[in-house]
């Protein structure tokens, strides 16, 4: 990993990158822009699922609502996501709170196409499980997995915390 992150760094994009100065803090404003969509969007459903909010839309009609901005989101936090590792490829590849952070994006953006598959195909059945605990802790559970990315984005600067698990070089 440490020789991928060399080689990363010295390429002509990740030098434009890292010798404009803008460039990074732009990309990060876009990037945090998205986070706050996803989020957004995620919460609405998860109220929605918990019978807090959105009570006179069925289900179906609240996904329906907020996944275009979920998935919109979702495909800028891609973008703006490589741009930031080309830009700073050993802060964010040799960083605990990357690695982490990635396998819960893929947790939350598995779970939320899954369940958004299994709407479309029988709404009924899912309209009628919203009472069950199950469902109900589900929607929690992706709340929860959705504010541990930002956390972990936001640890990724400070990635020493994690002790000998990161490999992120010392400030």
């Amino acid at each position: 990993m440490f020789q991928f992150t060399q080689w990363l760094s010295l390429t002509s994009l990740s030098l434009i990158i890292k010798t404009h100065e803008w460039v990074i803090p732009t990309i990060q404003s876009i990037h945090i822009a998205a986070i706050g969509v996803v989020l957004a969007s995620v919460f609405m459903i998860d109220l929605r699922v918990l019978g807090l909010a959105g009570r006179d839309q069925s289900l179906l009609e609240t996904t329906g609502r907020f996944f275009p901005w979920l998935t919109g989101a979702l495909c800028v936090l891609l973008t703006t996501g490589i741009f930031m590792i080309i830009g700073e490829p050993a802060r964010e590849l040799l960083a605990f709170s990357f690695w982490l952070k990635m396998f819960l994006v893929a947790v939350g953006t598995l779970i939320a196409s899954v369940f958004q598959v299994a709407l479309k195909r029988n709404e009924s059945y899912w309209e009628k499980s919203l009472h069950r605990w199950s469902v109900k802790s589900l929607a929690i559970i992706t709340f929860l997995i959705w504010i541990g990315i930002v956390i972990l984005g936001r640890l990724i600067a400070y990635d020493n915390v994690w002790g000998s698990w990161s490999l992120s070089p010392k400030a």
